[in-house]
Order: structure tokens, then sequence, then C-alpha cells
């Protein structure tokens, strides 16, 4: 059985012609799923009973079951636990921001990327999710919590490590049929798989490009993200200017501020030295507490000192305000206690 949700326009169209039907047909069922959100091929009153028919016997239109809802009450942010069609979980995150809402969506179910602060490498990768069960994360996301004009692929997994799956993705939530997300809209975050970011600057494509960092030397860098090992700060780089010479678009690197690791002021300093000249933004993140890994995040007086230190050097830097910290909004929490649960 064929998921259209799996299928870019294009694809679809493919399938119409390949089916013996006409290539328009593709828009039609693409207005049915993302703008109607309908998902039974009977309720498609425009097409003919004959190819609602046929549709049922090789295809059908997936959706995700929400598992669990926790609401901060804080700041109205909410943590979603998916169920997928093979019973294993994922998570997502509605924010809510004055520009309007935000999902924070899944790439994969686990991580094998083993960054020693997250909670989604405890357990490594279960497996890639597919394009559609990206889109039914917003899906859900927007028919639960409300209208979502920005996407950030910074939920479980690393995008880059899936890469064909999410450029379909992005291809389907971009595409003025799918949902219409402008691709400023849309931010991908990656630990730095060199060899995607250069294939991700030659896609000419107007998404945003975020750098988990987390650390300014190379040593520390690999004590905390073990894919620096096969990618040194060097190397990094250079990929990052290439992106920004080649698409004239700023990266916004992530800094995850840990007590008494990455915090002092001569980190500042060497994260001033090796990102000044570029086309860039600093992310600093007040780390959120994982019981099983023991971080702390650096108190207030830390962050704004080292949010000094970058801002004196000319480089623009803001601090992520804290979300969901009430909820277990942290990347692989929630799915990693409902687990233990389970």
């Amino acid at each position: 059985m064929y998921n259209l949700k799996d299928m870019t326009l294009e694809e679809m169209e493919e399938f119409f012609v390949n089916i013996g039907e006409s290539r328009y047909r593709a828009k039609q069922i693409y207005k049915w799923i993302y703008d109607k959100k309908i998902t039974d091929f009977d309720e498609m009153t425009d097409i003919s009973k004959n190819l609602r028919s046929k549709l049922k016997e090789i295809a059908y239109i997936s959706q995700l079951k929400i598992e669990a809802r926790r609401v901060s009450e804080v700041d109205d942010t909410v943590k979603y636990l998916f169920l997928l069609e093979d019973n294993n979980i994922i998570e997502g995150v509605a924010i809510r921001y004055r520009f309007g809402n935000t999902a924070c969506v899944s790439t994969q179910v686990g991580c094998n990327m083993r960054c020693s602060f997250c909670a989604s490498a405890i357990g490594g990768k279960v497996r890639d999710l597919k394009a559609s069960e990206m889109v039914d994360q917003v899906m859900a996301i927007d028919s639960d919590y409300g209208k979502i004009s920005n996407i950030v692929l910074m939920g479980s997994g690393e995008p880059f490590d899936n890469y064909d799956e999410v450029m379909k993705f992005i291809k389907i939530v971009n595409n003025p049929y799918g949902l219409g997300i402008g691709g400023r809209h849309i931010t991908i975050s990656t630990c730095g798989i060199v060899p995607k970011i250069y294939q991700f600057a030659d896609e000419k494509l107007q998404v945003n490009l975020s750098i988990s960092l987390h650390a300014p030397n190379d040593e520390l860098r690999t004590q905390l993200m073990p894919i620096n090992k096969a990618y040194p700060l060097e190397e990094l780089m250079k990929a990052c200017k290439y992106y920004v010479e080649k698409t004239r678009r700023r990266i916004t690197f992530e800094y995850s501020l840990i007590e008494g690791v990455n915090d002092k002021k001569e980190h500042a300093y060497q994260l001033v030295d090796l990102l000044k000249g570029m086309l860039c933004h600093v992310n600093l993140i007040p780390i959120n507490y994982v019981k099983e890994i023991g971080f702390k995040k650096a108190n207030n007086e830390k962050v704004m000192m080292f949010k000094k230190i970058i801002e004196d050097a000319g480089i623009s830097c803001t601090v992520r305000r804290e979300l969901g910290s009430d909820i277990e909004a942290a990347c692989g929490q929630l799915r990693r206690k409902y687990l233990k649960e389970r």
C-alpha cells in the first residue's frame, strides 16, 4: 500500500500517471490532504467513485496518534508523544512565540550521535523516520495546538543522518499545494555532518541552518560530541563558511551552557576566535537537566558574562528563553520516561 503523504507533488503526479490517471489528480489530492486535512477517500467529493475505489485498494493517507500530551503551566509549551504504526514512540513540541506557533519535529526514533548531554542519545537510534511521519507530526500539532507557521527540525535524531527523507519532507511542507510553509520559516539543526552541510548548501533552499556546536575547541567538543572525532572543528568551520558563501545566509550556532564544563570566560573568548568574521548568530541555551546525565545549566551570571563577551566582539547573540522545563521538553526526556514506564 502506498502512503500518499510519503510523496512529493511531483512523485504523486507520476503515481497517478502510472495508474492510468491524469497528472492533475495529484493537486486535487494534495488539496484534500493538506488544505482540508481529509484522510478518507470517500470524503473527496470532486473525485470519481471509480478513482476513489481504486485508491482505497492501493493507497492510504497516514495519521499519527497522540499517545500523550503534557502542557507547561509556565509558558504554554506542549510536549507530545506520538505512536507510530510500528509501535515506536517519538516526540514533538509545540512552542508559542509572538511571531507565530512553532512545531519542533523529530527526524529519527532515537539518535546515534551520542552527544553526552542529550537524552535522545540514550539507547541509540532505532530507525529513521519517513517523510510522512515528519509531516504527520506537524499536522497533528497544527490540529491540536493551533496554526503552525514555523518548523524546526530539532527534535530527536540527527536530520542529516536521514538526509533524503528530510529533503522530501521539506519539499512537501514547503510546496504551496502542501502545507505552504516558507523555507525561511523552516530550520534544520545538525551536530555537524560535514559532507551533508556541503550538499545542503548546494540545494539552493531558503531553509535556515543551525549548527549544534556546544564547545569552542576540539578537545572539549570531542568529549561532549563524538561526531567531532570524524569532523573536527577546522573541517566543520570550512563547511560552514562554504555554506555562507554559497547561500549568503546566516548560520545559527547553538551553544548549550553546562555548569563547570563549557561556561568559563576562556570558552567564550575561544568561541569568539572561532566565529569572528563569519555571517552568524550565537544562540546560548541554558541546558535542561536530564536525570540520567547529571549536567546542570550554567547560572544566570555566567550566561550573561558569556553573552557580553560574544556581543562585545561584534557577534550577534541571544539567550534562548527556557521553555517546557516543567514538562521534560528537552529532546528525548519524555520519550525516555515513557519507555521506562512501559
